[in-house]
């Protein structure tokens, strides 16, 4: 079979938040850019925001678990997981400026500017949201309306909800799809389907990256490589091209929804986690969310046959999500499986945060007898090419012109929403490398 082959002065692999932000602005700054993304342009398709959608559109299918059992949520599309999120957005936690080094105020100000990152108008949050809102603040939390990638004004018709969370069909949410459209006005070409395998090594740099584009083999070679594959993605390739330490330890911020009935109408209609709020001690992050429709009982029954009974009430029930900022732990496979044991200490978080849900769900008015907690999930997969330990504070690996910008290279759990931060480090990144 013919070798496809191409030159450029930067490839790019993956189309995420990290990835389409360094493709975009090197790609202004007139360099020549090749831009891989192993998933396809799903927005504007007719089975984009649906269950049979997602079902092609994420690693196995959804069904991915690691032998603890939890699901991990890995979508492959051009504009990576951001296809896929709530919308949320979140600064970079002041331990990633003053532990690692890392300052991206400049850039994160920049973002919200530009994409004119802000929380919903009130009208927009979620009559049940809302109520799940007042009932936390009763009981004494710092709950704040949660800032967005979301702007109601871009859709012809504003329908937001639980079904968000299978890909935005109204064009309201921001992603980073986007900014590959833009990279690729800007001169920058782009191969979807494309499945690299490694990275290209001569005289100890990287020269290019190897791969498949829908079975074909391909080369192509440029003076420097970004890999923003995602935190499984990128170690994944590093793996395969011999790369040692790799994936040894990773975080994922595990994520649980505590479900109660209610006799009005709960929260499966307003859009995804339109409140949040934290508890710095237990490191851990309460927002307002509840899972799709179809989705929905299959949680449910994971959790207990006797909640499947629940599904036909969807529209009542309220949930309230946790999201644990874990302890590194477990591996990452060259054969592609993970491991993630939990730690004592974060069970035990976890469980006081389960309670503390529980507490915020019968004061918003829900049964106390009908509240479950659903099967964990890693929604975040990352830290597994780790800032001061496998690449610099510039993202650079022990080789010289190969990058990663992507969450593999959080040094620990951010235990918050990435986007915002993945956008400000591709920015930091492009300009160090235009500059250079």
């Amino acid at each position: 079979m013919e070798m496809l082959r191409w030159e450029a002065e930067v490839v790019v692999v993956g189309t995420g938040p990290g990835g389409a932000t360094v493709a975009r602005e090197l790609a202004r700054a007139g360099r020549r850019v090749l831009l891989f993304e192993r998933g396809g342009p799903e927005r504007g398709r007719p089975l984009y925001g649906t269950h049979l959608g997602a079902l092609r559109y994420t690693e196995r299918g959804g069904l991915f678990f690691t032998p603890e059992g939890i699901q991990v949520v890995a979508p492959h599309m051009v504009g990576g997981a951001t296809g896929m999120f709530a919308g949320c957005a979140a600064p970079p936690p002041d331990w990633l400026r003053t532990k690692y080094g890392i300052d991206l105020r400049l850039e994160v100000a920049e973002t919200i500017e530009e994409l004119r990152i802000a929380p919903l108008p009130p009208e927009h949050r979620g009559a049940a949201s809302t109520r799940l809102a007042e009932a936390a603040r009763a009981l004494g939390y710092a709950i704040y309306p949660q800032p967005k990638f979301i702007r109601p004004e871009r859709a012809p018709r504003f329908q937001c909800g639980a079904h968000c969370l299978l890909g935005c069909r109204c064009g309201a949410k921001w992603s980073a799809a986007e900014f590959v459209e833009e990279a690729v006005r800007a001169g920058a070409l782009l191969f979807p389907y494309a499945f690299v395998e490694r990275v290209l090594l001569e005289g100890g740099r990287a020269v290019g990256v190897a791969g498949r584009i829908r079975g074909q083999p391909f080369i192509a070679r440029a003076d420097r490589v970004v890999l923003a594959a995602g935190g499984l993605g990128t170690p994944r390739i590093l793996q395969a091209s011999g790369f040692r330490g790799i994936g040894e330890g990773l975080a994922m911020d595990l994520t649980v929804i505590v479900y109660g009935r209610s006799r009005a109408d709960g929260n499966a209609s307003d859009p995804p986690m339109t409140w949040s709020w934290e508890d710095p001690g237990l490191e851990v992050m309460f927002s307002t969310l509840m899972d799709p429709w179809l989705l929905y009982p299959l949680v449910a029954g994971m959790s207990g046959l006797r909640h499947v009974a629940t599904w036909p009430r969807w529209r009542q029930m309220l949930g309230v999500m946790i999201k644990l900022r874990d302890t590194l732990s477990g591996r990452l496979h060259p054969d592609g499986s993970l491991s993630k044991p939990l730690t004592p200490t974060d069970r035990d978080r976890l469980q006081e945060a389960v309670g503390i849900a529980r507490r915020i769900l019968s004061e918003a008015g829900a049964d106390p007898a009908s509240i479950f907690v659903s099967p964990m999930r890693g929604t975040h997969p990352s830290a597994t090419v780790r800032i001061g330990e496998l690449v610099d504070t510039d993202l650079q690996t022990e080789v010289r012109g190969l990058y990663v910008c992507d969450a593999s290279v959080f040094p620990e759990a951010l235990g918050r929403p990435t986007v915002l931060t993945l956008i400000a480090l591709g920015k930091r990144l492009a300009r160090s490398m235009v500059e250079a």
